[in-house]
């Protein structure tokens, strides 16, 4: 057993183990009635935002890989994205691991040119992180200023974020204006899906196509800045609806709270999913109970979020494990018709 089967082992166990025991603590009657309690309008409510959450990121997306001159329609798209963040949800951490498959189903399935799917999917994971970090500093900075922390002990700390806050779109000049320098980041970025079994069945190496992806990258930071000013837009767009999708079921639960409480339930819920734990797996149970108690919130409350979150990680679950099966399974048909 290599060291990375035996690290994925050891973090299902600590995450299986933390859901475990979180569930042990719940009344899981109290849940089932909390989901049991939407109305139709509620239900329709909250698929309309999901769904837009998902448009908008494969839409970001999309728009890079069109920007680079491939054209794929949003639906393939969709079932590569959603593919892909299902094998990332069932490995370790939540921001990465399903990335070779999906570049291997654009080259493979779309005819695209290796070099051009890693730079379009590159892109598209250097905007999600970028933006989420920066949703983050904003919304510690936030909280440093309410009633939660005494005043004397956040004015360093702010300084520290505002700074860090500038620094973002200092960067998106810099990328603007350093191609090269994007290139070298991105090329950290995917060098580890280098050797990935599924590229390599490709054709090709990534190193193969490395000088190519550097001049489309060029060319498009000087001639298609308008796709990636897009590109932004569609970033913070989705967040504005995730952070409505979170608004929306705490008045599914008919809880009420004020801005700062918000601020502090979105900021441990996200940091939560960002433990190296598969899907945020007991991390996101403690944090929001944690915050309801320390709110002073109700505990039923408190469930009912928690059982509300799960049944929609369990239904995208479930959507991204059906794209996984459709796409493995052309992909088998066409190696076997290719043979």
């Amino acid at each position: 057993m290599n060291r990375a089967t035996l690290i994925t082992l050891l973090l299902w166990s600590l995450a299986l183990g933390l859901a475990t025991w979180t569930l042990r603590q719940l009344p899981l009657a109290a849940m089932g009635a909390a989901v049991a309690g939407l109305t139709p309008g509620q239900w329709l409510v909250w698929l309309l935002l999901n769904v837009v959450v998902m448009a908008l990121s494969t839409g970001r997306w999309q728009l890079f890989a069109r920007a680079l001159g491939d054209r794929v329609a949003l639906w393939p798209l969709l079932l590569i994205r959603m593919a892909g963040q299902t094998v990332s949800f069932l490995t370790p951490g939540p921001q990465f691991g399903g990335e070779p498959l999906q570049v291997y189903w654009l080259c493979r399935r779309h005819g695209i040119a290796l070099h051009r799917a890693v730079l379009s999917l590159g892109l598209d994971r250097f905007f999600d992180l970028w933006v989420n970090i920066a949703v983050l500093l904003g919304g510690v900075g936030l909280l440093l200023v309410t009633r939660l922390v005494p005043s004397q002990a956040w004015q360093g700390t702010l300084l520290v974020l505002t700074l860090a806050l500038g620094a973002l779109p200092a960067l998106g000049l810099l990328v603007l204006r350093q191609p090269a320098w994007l290139a070298s980041r991105l090329g950290a970025l995917v060098a580890r899906w280098e050797r990935h079994p599924r590229l390599l069945r490709s054709g090709a190496a990534l190193s193969e196509h490395w000088q190519a992806l550097q001049n489309a990258l060029r060319q498009l930071l000087q001639t298609q800045r308008a796709p990636l000013l897009a590109g932004l837009l569609l970033s913070l767009l989705g967040w504005a609806a995730i952070l409505g999708e979170l608004r929306a079921l705490l008045w599914f639960l008919n809880v009420t709270v004020e801005t700062g409480d918000f601020v502090l339930l979105f900021v441990a819920i996200r940091l939560a999913m960002l433990l190296p734990l598969p899907g945020g797996i007991g991390t996101i149970e403690a944090a929001v109970l944690w915050c309801f108690s320390t709110l002073n919130l109700g505990t039923a409350e408190a469930l009912g979020l928690i059982a509300l979150m799960r049944l929609r990680d369990a239904a995208i679950l479930g959507f991204g494990l059906s794209c996984l099966a459709t796409l493995s399974r052309r992909g088998f048909a066409e190696l076997a018709s290719d043979d």
